[in-house]
């Protein structure tokens, strides 16, 4: 199936388009991120946490380009790592502690699911690095 095909080779390109964006916006205002910081996390922590997700978004974005055999590892990796941010949001929603779109609950929610689908992704960029 060429559309199947298609939408398989793209898949990396588009996460890696999603993780740069986040990854940019990480660096340069990470108070748009505190907020979803899991309150377990010690607070003196979060800013850090932050940057390094950051850069680790930008460098799984670099990986998913080059279709190098670590990228898709790592970029689910880096999935796994942010989810209870977005467990977080998604718990928060609604109660006026996040920011814009971020408070909405179906937003903060179908989030969720999503970074299947991210995963999903980055795993396509695998069969083309070997």
């Amino acid at each position: 199936m060429p559309v199947v095909r298609s939408i398989r080779r793209r898949a990396p390109l588009v996460l890696a388009a999603v993780f740069t964006g986040s990854g940019v916006v990480h660096l340069v205002r990470p108070q748009a991120f505190a907020a979803i910081m899991p309150r377990a996390i010690p607070e003196e922590q979060h800013t850090r946490l932050i940057y390094v997700s950051g850069r680790a978004e930008l460098a799984c974005a670099a990986g998913l380009v080059r279709r190098t055999r670590w990228a898709a590892p790592a970029s689910v990796a880096v999935l796994a790592a942010v989810f209870p941010a977005n467990v977080q949001m998604a718990l928060d929603s609604g109660t006026g502690r996040n920011d814009g779109l971020a408070d909405s609950r179906v937003m903060a929610w179908g989030r969720l699911p999503l970074q299947l689908v991210m995963a999903w992704a980055a795993l396509q960029a695998r069969a083309r690095a070997r």
